[in-house]
C-alpha cells in the first residue's frame, strides 16, 4: 500500500489534484499496488469520482457532529463516500487526549491512519489506541531528499511493527527511492506514506512507479 499525501502545494490542489489522482490510478493499475490519494477536503469528492477507488482525507476535526460549523467531520466524510483519514500528521498535530476522543467515536469502516513521530509516543500513550494503521514519520526526516526513515531508522520500523502488532505500520518521512521501500518492507512495514517526493517531482508518474515496483522485489 502507498499513501500519497497531496498536501497543499501549488502542484496538488484543484485541477492538479485531479491530474495527480489520475497518475495514482494509472500506476496502481500498472503495478498492482494499491495507491491511495490523501487529499484536502475540498478535492476529496472530485478525486473519488475520478478514481472510483479509496480516497483518504489529510485530516478531520475533533468533533464528529453537532453545532461545530466549519468542522470537517469524519462521520460526514464517510457518509459522502470518503474512505478514511490521517490523524495527527506533521502539519496537523493533535494532543493525545484529542486523539483518544476522536478514535473512541470513530465511524465504523472509516479507515484511521494515526501518524506518530517517535517510539516515546507509542510507549507513552498510543500503543493501546484502536487505529487501523500507524504511520511512522520522524519529524527531522520529513521532506528530506537524501535521507529517509528507512535509511536512518530501519530498526525502529522493525521495533514499532513488533510493538504495534497486529496494527500495520506504514513508513513515512523522506521515502524517495525504491531502496527505501525495500528496506521498510523487509523490516515488516505494510506500506509507505509519501508526499513531496511524488507531489513535487518533475515526473510524478515515474517517481511513483519506481516506488510501486519496489513492492515486487
Amino acid at each position: 500500500m502507498i499513501l500519497v499525501n497531496f498536501k497543499v502545494y501549488e502542484e496538488s490542489f484543484g485541477k492538479k489534484a485531479i491530474d495527480l489522482a489520475k497518475i495514482c490510478l494509472e500506476v496502481s493499475k500498472k503495478s498492482g499496488v494499491e495507491i491511495i490519494p490523501v487529499v484536502g477536503a475540498l478535492d476529496a469528492l472530485r478525486v473519488k469520482e475520478i478514481t472510483k477507488r479509496r480516497v483518504f482525507l489529510q485530516d478531520v476535526g475533533e468533533y464528529m457532529e453537532g453545532a461545530k460549523t466549519g468542522n470537517v467531520s469524519a462521520k460526514a466524510a464517510k457518509a459522502l463516500g470518503i474512505d478514511g483519514s490521517l490523524i495527527n500528521h506533521s502539519e496537523c498535530r493533535k494532543k493525545p487526549g484529542t486523539i483518544r476522543k476522536m478514535l473512541a467515536d470513530w465511524p465504523k469502516d472509516f479507515v484511521s491512519v494515526l501518524c506518530l513521530q517517535s517510539l516515546g509516543q507509542i510507549e507513552g500513550w498510543a500503543k493501546n489506541l484502536k487505529t487501523d494503521f500507524v504511520a511512522y514519520e520522524p519529524k527531522y526526516l520529513i521532506g528530506n531528499k537524501e535521507k529517509s526513515v528507512a535509511s536512518e531508522e530501519p530498526k525502529m520500523i522493525e521495533k514499532m511493527v513488533k510493538i504495534l502488532k497486529p496494527i500495520p505500520v506504514l513508513a513515512g518521512a523522506g521515502v524517495h527511492e525504491a531502496k527505501d521501500v525495500e528496506i521498510a518492507l523487509k523490516m515488516g512495514a505494510s506500506g509507505i506514506l509519501v508526499a513531496s517526493d511524488v507531489v513535487k517531482a518533475k515526473n510524478p508518474r515515474k517517481e511513483l512507479l519506481e516506488l510501486a515496483e519496489a513492492f515486487r522485489v
